[in-house]
């Protein structure tokens, strides 16, 4: 029999959701502890992760959370840097960015983003999962509790467990507040009483429902039935794709082990162990399915059979289908090459607007329904509104100067100085002698200055007589 005409079993798996029996009712997941050289890798990089995630708020450069995405006042704050809605093309720019390099590194490792680096499974597997662990038992003992009749110890389990869910959901909706409303603002929530921050700790307490109605009862259905990714693998994937696979063509035709027989069949010996340990309750033996995250949970558990019973490891492996199959290599294909390509230059196009951007945003524009003036004998004067937004840290006092012709600036009232992150507006004539007026509508260069240094140049108009 040819390797590509290695027989299937049945394929009913295709027509449901390992999780939602013939009924349409859900099936909960009782995924067995998982153990093994790629589970304490995860959990290593998981610790690393949280310690980012909670100590992220507390970091500041030059007063500034070193990340904000401050929805509400429309800025966000990338390592000290802030951006404005100004700033929005370079924001559209870096999601575009962000979605291709996702596209190609899907291409390339399928799914292990979301089994290694997704928050929604490193709280899952790796905060709330072990929580369950410790309070309620193994899989096993949690089946049995839950199927068991509501004892005094099934009552102080499932209380003490829902308790600490929700506290962690609580530390959590705090510190994702902390990214959109600032460390200090959130602080002042919790510090003052709540009469003054009502909005504030209303959606505080609606983050923290939120946070544990998804760890607490939505669980897997996230990754399967709410987060698009999974899907995206049909369009994305292709042979050539690096996944968590199961190799039919090494582990066909599957049997149960016989200690001392000479084995003549596949290496599977149907333990059923992966499928036993898979936070989303499918049968990796099946292929691959939008459910698999790619967590390596099932390479762990059969890595551990294959041990016990003196058979090689890697039955279940990161590999390609062409890897199974032909046994061919990691290529570059053109995919690869092609997805690289925009992403190299979407970088670049990054890179530049970053290093172009103006530390202010300057609009000029002639004051509505009004002419020109007369100033003595020999010159004309036009009225301009500014309006100037710093989008540095730092107090900047402003000098308006015409660059392309002979023209006086008088600002009207005080001077213009605007305070960091901060907007300001001004009024102020452009006074032009009428020999430098050729046509009814003369074009202008004004520059912004800081002193000496010229930080913007903006184009407007300036109306007049023709002078003879």
């Amino acid at each position: 029999m040819a390797q590509d005409d290695v027989l299937y079993e049945e394929d009913g798996f295709r027509d449901h959701l390992a999780t939602v029996d013939e009924k349409g009712k859900r099936k909960w997941v009782y995924a067995q502890k998982p153990e093994g050289w790629y589970y304490n890798v995860r959990t290593v990089l998981s610790l690393v992760y949280l310690v980012i995630f909670f100590a992220l708020p507390f970091i500041k450069i030059n007063g500034h959370q070193l990340f904000q995405f401050n929805i509400l006042d429309r800025k966000f704050t990338l390592f000290g840097v802030t951006f404005w809605p100004q700033d929005f093309f370079i924001f559209g720019l870096g999601m575009i960015t962000f979605l291709v390099f996702i596209v190609l590194f899907t291409v390339i490792f399928g799914r292990v983003f979301c089994g290694w680096a997704c928050p929604q499974t490193i709280f899952m597997e790796m905060v709330f999962r072990k929580i369950e662990y410790w309070i309620e038992g193994n899989h096993n003992q949690q089946r049995a509790l839950n199927n068991g009749p509501w004892t005094k110890d099934k009552i102080f389990k499932k209380t003490a467990k829902h308790t600490v869910f929700f506290a962690v959901s609580f530390l959590i909706a705090n510190t994702f507040l902390a990214y959109v409303i600032g460390l200090d603002d959130l602080i002042k929530i919790i510090m003052e009483p709540i009469g003054l921050h009502l909005t504030g700790f209303i959606a505080l307490l609606a983050f923290t429902l939120c946070f544990y109605g998804v760890f607490a009862h939505l669980r897997e259905q996230v990754c399967i039935a709410i987060c698009p990714y999974g899907r995206l693998q049909g369009v994305l994937l292709d042979k050539d794709s690096i996944v968590v696979a199961y190799d039919r063509v090494r582990g066909e035709s599957r049997g149960k082990f016989r200690k001392n027989e000479t084995r003549t069949i596949g290496d599977c010996i149907d333990c059923y162990q992966c499928v036993k340990v898979c936070p989303t309750g499918i049968d990796i033996r099946n292929g691959t399915q939008l459910e698999c995250v790619n967590c390596t949970a099932c390479i762990d558990a059969c890595d551990h059979m294959m041990d016990r019973v003196g058979l090689s490891r890697g039955l279940i492996r990161f590999a390609s289908e062409n890897n199974i199959i032909r046994k061919e290599k990691f290529k570059f294909t053109s995919r690869i090459k092609g997805y690289s390509a925009v992403l190299f230059v979407l970088i670049g196009v990054m890179v530049f607007l970053l290093a172009s951007r103006k530390d202010l945003d300057t609009t000029v524009t002639r004051v509505g329904g009004m002419l020109y003036q007369k100033q003595g004998n020999d010159s004309i004067s036009n009225l301009y509104n500014i309006k100037i937004l710093n989008k540095s840290q730092e107090k900047i006092p402003i000098t308006i100067k015409v660059e392309n012709a002979i023209a006086d600036v008088k600002i009207i009232g005080k001077n213009i100085i605007v305070n960091g992150e901060e907007s300001a507006n001004g009024t102020f004539f452009i006074i032009l002698p009428k020999k430098e007026i050729n046509s009814r509508k003369t074009n202008l260069k004004i520059g912004v200055y800081n002193g000496n240094i010229k930080m913007q140049t903006i184009k407007t108009s300036f109306m007049g007589p023709v002078s003879d």
